[in-house]
C-alpha cells in the first residue's frame, strides 16, 4: 500500500497582496501527476487546507476541482482530510456527504462524546488501513480543566479514539496511521508563518502521546519538513510552496509511506517543483540605497516562468528621502511582484536583526510580546509570573475557538 502525506496547503494565501491561485493550481496539477505516476491508494492531507477561516469561493473551487480530477486519474484513490487551525471545523464539515461521493473522507471537529467519528477504515485495492483522523484540537473540543493540561487533554483524546479502534482487534496485515495538526514538541518552525495554535503552558505536544500502536504518524502545522523525536514513522510533510521569506531556502516536498502490510517499510520525500521564485534582497542583513538598486539589476531572469517575489531589506541608517522612488525605478519592467522593504538596524552581533517594519510585530510571538511588556512596564529584572502567562494563553484560545452556530 502507498500512502502520500502532504498538509498546510493554505488556499487562498494574498502574498503580500499577490495572489497565488497560479501558483497553488501549479501544485495541484503536479500532485494530481504525481497520484496517477506513483499508483498512489491512500492521500492524506493534514490540516490548513485554507489559508483563513473564511477563505475565497476560488480556493474552495480549487479543493473541489482537484478531488475530481485527482478520483478521474486515480479512480481508486481514497483521500482523507482534516481541519486545521487556519480551516473552519463548520465548513470543512459542510462538505462531507459530497466528498464522500468521491471516497473522500473529512473530519472537522473532534466529538469526545463519540471519538470514534474521526476513526476511518479504508480498504483500498492494496489493503485496509486504519486512520485515526485527529483535526485540530480548539480548548473547547477537549476535556481540559484548570487539572488538567492541555497536552494532557489532548493526549486523553487520541488514547480514546484509539481505544475505541482496538475494541476490535486488527490484523496484522492492516496498519494503524494516526494523523494531527499541532506543534510537536522538538519540531522546527518557520519565523513568521506559523503561528502558535496554542502558548504559554501548552504550546507544543510531546511525541509519546503518539500510540505504541502507530505505524505511521502523518502530522501538519509545522511549514518545515521533518521527523519528530528521532523517529522515523512520525513526519510533518511541510507546506508544498513557501509561506513567508523564511522558508525560501526549504525542500517543499510531500512524503510516500509505504506499507507492506502492517510494516512501514520506507518513507520517501517527492520534492515539488518551485513554479515561482521567492528571492530576498539581501539574504543576511541589510544594504544602502545604492548597493539594493544594483541587486535589482543584477537579478536574472528567464523570460519563460511566471515573476519573482522580491523583498528588500534596508538599513536604517540609511537617510535618502527619495528611496521608494528610486527603488520603483530600478523595478521597473522588470518580471518582479514587490513585496515591501523591510529597515534593518544592524546590531553589535551580526547573527541578531532587529526589523523596524511594523508590518512584522504581528507575527511576534505573543509570549514574547508579554515578557517585552513586563520588562518595560513592570520589572525588568524578574521573570513574568507563571499566572500571568496561563492567564494569555487561555485569552488567545479563546479568541482562536469558533462558535458551533
Amino acid at each position: 500500500m502507498k500512502v502520500l502525506h502532504t498538509s498546510d496547503w493554505h488556499l487562498g494565501q494574498q502574498f503580500y497582496e499577490h495572489s497565488r491561485t497560479d501558483e497553488q493550481q501549479a501544485f495541484l496539477d503536479w500532485l494530481v501527476d504525481t497520484l496517477a505516476s506513483q499508483n498512489i491508494d491512500l492521500l492524506l492531507i493534514a490540516g490548513d487546507i485554507y489559508h483563513t477561516a473564511t477563505p475565497p469561493a476560488s480556493a474552495e473551487q480549487q479543493l473541489y476541482t482537484f478531488i475530481k480530477q485527482a478520483k478521474h486519474a486515480c479512480p481508486d484513490l481514497h483521500v482523507v482530510i482534516i481541519a486545521g487551525n487556519h480551516d473552519s471545523a463548520n465548513r470543512i464539515e459542510t462538505a462531507k456527504p459530497l466528498l464522500q461521493l468521491f471516497d473522500t473522507h473529512v473530519v472537522g471537529r473532534f466529538d469526545r462524546q463519540a471519538p470514534e467519528q474521526v476513526i476511518k477504515t479504508i480498504a483500498t485495492k492494496n489493503g485496509t488501513a486504519h486512520v485515526v483522523a485527529m483535526p485540530f484540537l480548539r480548548v473547547s473540543d477537549i476535556s481540559m480543566t484548570s487539572d488538567i493540561s492541555y497536552q494532557s487533554a489532548v493526549a486523553e483524546a487520541y488514547n480514546q479514539a484509539i481505544e475505541s479502534l482496538l475494541a476490535n482487534p486488527l490484523t496484522e496485515q492492516e496498519p494503524l496511521i494516526l494523523m494531527g495538526h499541532l506543534h510537536a514538541k522538538g519540531g522546527d518552525i518557520s519565523s513568521d508563518s506559523e503561528r502558535n495554535i496554542s502558548i504559554g503552558g501548552f504550546e507544543s505536544i510531546n511525541a509519546n502521546i503518539f500510540s505504541q500502536h502507530a505505524d505511521y504518524v502523518a502530522l501538519g502545522h509545522l511549514h518545515k519538513a521533518q521527523t519528530v523525536a528521532k523517529s522515523e514513522h512520525i513526519r510533518y510533510s511541510g507546506t508544498p510552496l513557501p509561506m513567508s521569506f523564511s522558508e525560501r531556502n526549504y525542500q517543499h516536498q510531500v512524503l510516500v509511506a509505504e506499507f507492506d502490510g502492517k510494516q512501514l517499510s520506507s518513507v520517501n520525500p517527492l520534492y515539488v517543483p518551485r513554479h515561482q521564485n521567492v528571492v530576498l534582497l539581501p539574504e543576511r542583513g541589510g544594504a544602502d540605497l545604492n548597493s539594493l538598486c544594483d541587486m535589482i539589476n543584477e537579478l536574472k531572469f528567464d523570460p519563460n516562468t511566471p515573476p519573482s517575489y522580491v523583498r528588500l531589506r534596508m538599513k536604517s541608517s540609511e537617510t535618502n528621502s527619495q528611496f521608494r522612488a528610486i527603488i520603483d525605478e530600478a523595478l521597473k519592467d522588470k518580471p518582479i511582484l514587490f513585496c515591501g522593504i523591510e529597515r534593518v538596524s544592524e546590531q553589535a552581533h551580526q547573527q541578531n536583526e532587529v526589523f523596524t517594519d511594523l508590518g512584522q510585530v504581528e507575527q511576534l510571538d505573543p509570549m514574547t510580546l508579554l515578557a517585552l511588556a513586563f520588562a518595560q512596564q513592570v520589572d525588568a529584572n524578574e521573570p513574568v509570573p507563571d499566572a500571568l502567562k496561563d492567564c494569555l494563553a487561555h485569552v488567545i484560545n479563546s479568541m482562536d475557538e469558533e462558535p458551533n452556530t
